[in-house]
């Protein structure tokens, strides 16, 4: 998890446009690290780190300690310590936002997925649904390029791209300073779209009402268990794509009940952003719960 291994302590009131940690590319290089030192256990052992378990499959799990994660020559009661500075420090500016969000009226979503599910389709799609009725923003992450911004732009909407660099995540600090510069108005719907990556953004609260995880039907039915983190922290499950369906070998209902195993509150929808099957659902949840949360505000 990039709270422990380098990358995050830079993004956490870093530059808003572009968040990149000095060495953060030797932080990330775990699959080289692993090449040449993992079963040198003799000469490179450290005693204090019994974090990684052999299975009688053979497998190795190296997430088996107490903190969850492993990270060479870091021990477990230091990876969480480290872990809770991050995060709580990402946490003061996410309860910032949530605050700004709330008392505005402003109903916003974290989307997150792999890369290449759909999200930005998914957006276009909605933005193009609803623009006659509700004011959508959207706030973009990507590690380079700002392709995902034009696009939503030529819907008409508002959108500011966010280039985190080597980030491999959007952060509360990013989020904050995009919301400043976007200034989205008072009852309209905020769709920020996470950097591409089922693994990193489930650590991070961005302040969002909802986190809502999208998954496309060429991924695999087994996605959740195999990334649960993110399924377990999120409120909605899209599955994307479904026009491919006739074409895969892909059980809904299986995929389906893999997320509810992982999240069993987890709301899912079956939807394709090409054809517009399933938009219908999405978008009447998108608009009820953006006037549940205006009303709200006026009152307040």
């Amino acid at each position: 998890m990039c709270t422990v291994c380098g990358c995050a302590t830079a993004v956490i009131g870093g530059d808003k446009s572009r968040a990149e940690a000095p060495g953060h590319a030797g932080a990330h290089s775990h699959d080289q690290d692993h090449h040449h030192h993992h079963h040198d256990h003799d000469a490179h052992h450290f005693p204090d780190q019994h974090d990684h378990h052999h299975a009688e499959d053979g497998s190795v799990h190296c997430g088996k300690g107490i903190a969850g994660v492993h990270v060479p020559g870091m021990s477990q009661d230091r990876i969480i310590q480290v872990e809770k500075d991050i995060l709580s420090k990402n946490d003061g500016y996410a309860a910032e936002n949530r605050a700004f969000f709330l008392q505005n009226g402003i109903f916003a979503l974290n989307i997150v997925s792999s890369p290449g599910s759909g999200k930005t389709s998914l957006l276009v799609r909605a933005i193009r649904e609803l623009r006659d009725r509700v004011v959508i923003n959207v706030i973009e992450g990507d590690q380079q390029t700002s392709n995902d911004a034009a696009r939503i732009r030529e819907t008409g909407a508002r959108a500011i791209q966010i280039n985190t660099g080597k980030g491999c995540h959007l952060d509360a600090h990013m989020v904050g300073h995009a919301r400043q510069d976007l200034a989205p108005e008072p009852g309209s719907i905020l769709l920020i779209e996470n950097v591409g990556n089922l693994v990193c953004p489930a650590a991070f609260d961005l302040g969002e009402a909802h986190k809502v995880v999208v998954l496309s039907v060429t991924e695999g039915e087994d996605k959740p268990l195999k990334y649960p983190d993110i399924f377990a922290a999120s409120d909605l499950m899209i599955l994307n794509k479904s026009d491919l369906l006739p074409h895969l070998d892909f059980n809904v209902g299986l995929c389906i009940a893999n997320a509810l195993r992982v999240n069993p509150r987890l709301r899912t929808l079956v939807v394709s952003a090409r054809s517009g099957q399933g938009m219908e659902s999405f978008c009447a949840w998108l608009e009820a719960s953006a006037a549940t949360l205006a009303r709200r505000a006026k009152v307040a």
